[in-house]
């Protein structure tokens, strides 16, 4: 299968890495300024500096020619840069099937990824959405990993699936998209919080209890936007937000963590030199549950310590100072 891989940072490109051993592979990127040493070291080296790039990959920053042949297009821009690229396909007349890889809510429009394709490229192609517990890093290197693909047309899923599923990628398959999309979304806002706890030294006890409380307020939100309930506790949901909250590699954890140590939030971003999409989403988050009416007090803590000047010491005081309630209300 030809697979065009729109967006080069690293999960464009380990994703490109990975694909490559069985499909022809072309990555898009972007800034014809990237694009040449990645065509002259085979390296990303900004993003993903320890994978070379199979020869079997190749490369441009022209989006025609990068989808001109191809029968799959994977999106793995940030969410940021979604709606400008899909303008920019849709105003090539063609309609390609096309599978999201991005993950978050668009700003202003709190629209997630699907609903902006759908608003953007209203031409009948079919569309997908490829979430779950994944570091780009683990998929370069080959390492096993179990991904969801959700689409409300079941019989691309399925093609799409016997196409890039192997024996290290395993793709399972879901119907629902707002529940995967949701569950891609707001754990990162949830691995903040965690980053701020460990950052504090708060101990593996309270780990525990955000990721857990995390879960609740992302499954109450994607159940009122549409989704289903047995979606969060699965891979989109439970596994992506574990291994988000935990993993070493995981930005939004980092981002938490030098929160906590009081450095100014630009400065953060700046040392990670990567997207860390949760940053971006507690506000669209925050703003959502407030208008839907649902408690969401880890997102809206972070949101405070975010936007709002709140020290972390204060957001963790509100936090345990909250009245008792039972579990599952």
């Amino acid at each position: 299968m030809r697979i065009a891989i729109l967006g080069a940072g690293a999960w464009g490109t380990a994703l490109a890495i990975n694909l490559a051993l069985s499909h022809q592979v072309t990555l898009w990127i972007r800034d014809p300024n990237q694009l040449r040493p990645l065509v002259a070291k085979r390296i990303n080296q900004r993003y993903l500096p320890d994978f070379p790039l199979p020869e079997a990959v190749q490369l441009t920053s022209e989006l025609d020619v990068a989808t001109y042949t191809a029968d799959l297009v994977l999106v793995t821009v940030p969410i940021a840069g979604l709606r400008e690229l899909l303008l920019r396909i849709h105003a090539m007349g063609k309609a390609l099937p096309i599978i999201l890889g991005c993950k978050g809510f668009e700003a202003h429009s709190s629209m997630l990824p699907h609903q902006v394709l759908r608003e953007v490229c209203a031409m009948g192609a079919p569309f997908g959405i490829l979430s779950g517990p994944s570091f780009a890093q683990e998929v370069a290197q080959g390492l096993p990993t179990a991904l969801t693909l959700a689409s409300d047309d079941e019989s691309f899923t399925k093609w799409v699936a016997s196409e890039i599923h192997t024996a290290y990628l395993r793709i399972y398959l879901s119907g629902d998209v707002i529940g995967v999309e949701t569950g891609g979304a707001v754990k990162n806002v949830i691995a903040i919080a965690t980053g701020i706890s460990d950052g504090m030294r708060l101990g593996n006890n309270a780990r525990a209890a955000l990721i857990t409380r995390g879960l609740a307020e992302i499954t109450r939100l994607g159940v009122a936007l549409g989704g289903c309930k047995e979606t969060f506790m699965g891979l989109a949901g439970m596994g992506d937000l574990i291994l988000t909250c935990t993993g070493e590699m995981s930005r939004n954890r980092r981002v938490g963590m030098m929160l906590a140590q009081g450095q100014p939030l630009p400065d953060i971003l700046q040392k990670i030199g990567h997207v860390a999409e949760g940053v971006h989403t507690a506000q669209e988050a925050q703003q959502m549950g407030r208008k839907l009416k649902i408690e969401m007090p880890v997102t809206q803590a972070v949101f405070s310590i975010l936007y709002e000047n709140m020290s972390a010491e204060a957001a963790v005081k509100k936090i345990l100072n909250r009245e008792p309630k039972t579990e599952f209300d």
